[in-house]
């Protein structure tokens, strides 16, 4: 036996006591006490439907809160298929780090199962990982086959880090355990349990030493940089002395997921995906933290408002409100020239999550009118937030299915679909105007400068002249009128004709 497999096999396989996930971790995931739902049903969340994965299972909500962190190692622990139906299905941007990008799993066979290797190939993969790439960190991601029969992930990972001096976190997210955000919050959890508070922050940068400013501290939390979108935003926050020490998780690193413990104020930008971590944290070092959005010119400002209201600096409330007005006036008058082509335009969003409100208060922002939008995702403070915007009576949609969507189209008369992917063969089919909004877009909307590109987007979209063509009857349906159209009547019977001659 040689010396790795020896290893491996008195540190792991013979360890007899596996630590997957029980149904009180998950339960007390789902009871979340800054939940909304919580003040509404002492069940808390709903609770994980077996068989029930449509939009996502535990393991891809893992996964996607977490592959945005640039330079570490994830490895799926898992058939092919987990990682080759669920990677790189975010659009998130990297300002350096590629790692994130490989697609590392440990592509389990039957006779993998059968013969019970399957702790051995997830430690040689993690040493494949670490000698070939030297990633600061391993990120393991637990699925369903390993999780059936057994296999003790934490172990082989605690083994692995001992061995290589390498953190290796494990990330126990099965896709049976539940939906996509419970996967979620697994990842948050998983971090705030092994990685944060394990380093203190870098020095403060040159850029920001500045002698009539004192630099702030903070994390955004839920911001995944999706088609490079808080890159519009941060150099606002830059400007105002205001340091990220992360984003969890788009476009961060190993070393920043380390140091948020020290952040004077946490913003939460997406409140369906990680608000546990954003309420550990207050338990945990007192940080206190608020929702905001940065879609939208009235968002992007009311989130900035909130940073300098909460670090509580009467300079940098100052600057704030200074910042705010010159880019509100830029961005305003450089719209100005496209809001009586959007005025009036009437939108069916349908979305999920913080963009059930957010997006809503940049397309008002334009003039346009949103007729309904998607609540399949939203939490009751969502759907608070998108009553407060348009009206009590608004119309929420849960059902997303291609017939009541176009059917709310017709009925409406929405002039646009804003949605996800997945909805635009609908869309396109039914010969109306779509906008992808999700995750999957390739261009940023955050930010002042986000909505420039949100309305040439709208703009190529909605006066595309492909929707006249196909809202016009082909050739061949219409009744000729044109000079010369006997020629098109129909030849005379067979005895008329002979008659004739």
């Amino acid at each position: 036996m040689s010396p790795l497999r020896g290893e491996i096999q008195n540190s792991v396989l013979i360890t007899g006591v596996t630590s997957h996930m029980k149904a009180k971790d998950i339960a007390e995931l789902l009871d979340e006490p800054a939940c909304e739902h919580n003040k509404k049903s002492k069940s808390g969340c709903a609770k994980p439907k077996p068989g029930s994965a449509a939009g996502g299972c535990a393991f891809d909500g893992a996964q996607i809160a977490l592959l945005p962190v640039a330079d570490v190692a994830h490895i799926v622990h898992g058939p092919i298929a987990c990682a080759g139906s669920s990677w790189d299905n975010r659009g998130t941007r990297s300002s350096g780090a590629n790692l994130y990008r490989l697609g590392m799993t440990t592509d389990l066979t039957e006779q993998d199962v059968i013969m019970g290797r399957g702790e051995k190939r997830l430690f040689h993969s993690i040493k494949q990982a670490i000698e070939d790439y030297s990633p600061p960190a391993v990120f393991v991601y637990n699925t369903c086959v390993p999780a059936l029969i057994g296999d003790d992930v934490d172990a082989v990972c605690k083994t692995a880090q001992e061995r290589w001096d390498v953190p290796v976190v494990s990330v126990d997210a099965a896709g049976f355990y539940g939906t996509k955000n419970l996967g979620n919050r697994i990842a948050g959890e998983a971090m705030v349990k092994y990685v944060v508070g394990t380093r203190e922050p870098d020095p403060i940068p040159e850029r920001y030493l500045r002698p009539d400013i004192r630099v702030h501290d903070v994390n955004l939390i839920g911001e995944y940089n999706i088609a490079g979108e808080f890159w519009h935003v941060l150099p606002l926050l830059d400007e105002l002395g205001i340091r990220v020490l992360c984003t969890l998780s788009g476009d961060a690193r190993y070393r920043e997921v380390q140091t948020m413990h020290r952040a004077e104020v946490n913003m939460m930008v997406c409140s369906k995906a990680m608000l546990n971590v954003a309420r550990k944290l207050q338990d945990r070092y007192s940080t206190p933290w608020f929702e905001g959005s940065f879609y939208g010119i009235t968002d992007t400002s009311e989130a900035l408002r909130l940073f300098a209201a909460y670090l509580n600096d009467p300079d940098l409330t100052t600057r704030t409100e200074a910042l705010i007005e010159r880019e509100e006036r830029q961005i305003r008058g450089l719209l100005e020239q496209w809001r009586p082509r959007l005025s009036g335009k009437r939108v069916l969003l349908y979305t999920g999550g913080v963009k059930s409100w957010s997006v809503i208060s940049a397309l008002q922002d334009l003039g346009m009118q949103v007729v309904a939008t998607g609540t399949k995702k939203s939490t009751e403070e969502d759907k608070a937030r998108i009553r407060e915007l348009m009206g009590e009576d608004t119309l929420m949609i849960e059902d997303g299915s291609p017939k009541e969507l176009l059917r709310i189209v017709d009925e409406y008369q929405a002039d646009i679909l804003i949605a996800g992917g997945r909805n635009m063969y609908t869309a396109l089919k039914a010969r109306v105007p779509f906008l992808d909004i999700n995750q999957e877009r390739d261009f940023g909307y955050a930010g002042y400068q986000g909505m420039l590109e949100l309305v040439r987007q709208l703009m190529l979209t909605l006066e595309s002249p492909v929707w006249q063509a196909a809202r016009t009857s082909a050739p061949w349906d219409e009744t000729p009128t044109h000079a010369g159209a006997e020629i098109l009547r129909p030849l005379p019977s067979a005895p008329a004709a002979m008659g004739g001659a």
